[in-house]
């Protein structure tokens, strides 16, 4: 057990177990310790080393370069101490954790295939653990060398069930584990909850989510939680997701059977490629696109909530700043 002290005016000292990482391990005691993906691609967590030793969990994480390395400046969701440690961090209070993150043991349940290459796994905790909808857990298999980040697209209600909906990647290491070789009853791991990008429930404005590729599972969890929600179930809840073709549709049947659709809650689908009209007769154009299009300077007024490939993500932010959305309105974790 190494001993992790935040320098500062009022140094900050925690525990840190050899198996965890400095970021990680702060968060489960309550600080605020900046972070996004937890995956070593964002870069948010980045802190400087001080004293002490530490290593990274990838040998080459995508958000660290040789910069950084030169400047003894480390990942937080990668580094474990191999020492007590002194580091020079700006703790942040949005980060505070609502629920604190934990690691527990999981069992596959079932899948349900929600497209070619979009499915829900559902799995059994081995104790009650709370969530906020929008977050999203480090999924782990003993076959697959380090965890995967993925989001809920339940709604927590202090039970052991947690679902996820999962988009296969291509040569995909864990989704390949996970759509061609799991079964029910096999055994997985689970560290979570984690995320900020969660569901406001104390916003008057009405929400917006949008979602593409497997960005659909917090926003799903998102307009779930919110057609629960006493006061936010009046609100007005539009749901925007975006594929390439119309086989990649989807999320439209997983909220009709919610309180509010067709009248609170509205479900709009684009697609990007150029295809024929009898083939898809809906919207079409980027998600960012299709938002401006059906909201405008609207989109000021509004809680805003979006999940995403990396590309999606970038092209929502920039919609967003040049239409001067503020920025404690817009909801999103930088997650992939």
């Amino acid at each position: 057990m190494a001993l992790i002290t935040i320098d500062g005016a009022t140094p900050v000292t925690f525990e840190c177990d050899e198996s965890d990482t400095i970021m990680r391990a702060a968060l489960r005691h309550g600080l605020g310790f900046p972070y996004s993906c937890n995956v070593g691609a964002c870069g948010n967590c980045r802190f400087q080393l001080l004293d002490g030793e530490v290593e990274h969990l990838q040998e080459s994480p995508r958000a660290w370069t040789e910069r950084d390395e030169k400047r003894q400046r480390y990942l937080g969701c990668q580094a474990r101490p191999l020492s007590d440690c002194r580091i020079k961090l700006r703790t942040n209070e949005q980060y505070v954790p609502q629920t604190e993150p934990v690691k527990v043991s999981a069992t596959f349940k079932e899948k349900t295939v929600l497209t070619h290459d979009l499915s829900e796994f559902a799995l059994e905790l081995d104790k009650p653990l709370p969530f906020l909808a929008g977050q999203y857990a480090l999924l782990g298999a003993s076959a697959v060398d380090g965890p995967r980040a993925y989001s809920m697209c339940n709604v927590s209600r202090n039970d052991t069930e947690w679902s996820f909906q999962i988009k296969r990647v291509p040569d995909g290491a864990m989704t390949t584990h996970l759509f061609d070789l799991l079964q029910p009853g096999d055994a997985l791991t689970l560290d979570g909850p984690f995320g900020t990008a969660y569901l406001r429930e104390d916003s008057e404005r009405d929400i917006l989510c949008l979602a593409g590729g497997s960005g659909l599972s917090p926003m799903i969890a998102i307009a779930r939680a919110a057609a629960e929600h006493p006061q936010l179930r009046q609100r007005r809840l539009d749901f925007i997701f975006g594929g390439r073709r119309p086989e990649d549709m989807c999320g439209e049947e997983l909220l009709r059977d919610l309180p509010g659709f067709g009248s609170t809650l509205h479900f709009h689908s684009a697609i990007s490629e150029d295809i024929s009209e009898t083939e898809w007769s809906g919207l079409r154009g980027f998600v960012h696109d299709v938002a401006q299009q059906l909201f405008g300077e609207a989109l000021q007024s509004k809680e805003i909530y979006f999940a995403g490939p990396p590309l999606m993500a970038q092209a929502v932010q920039k919609m967003l700043f040049d239409l001067k959305v503020p920025l404690d309105q817009v909801h999103f974790d930088e997650f992939y």
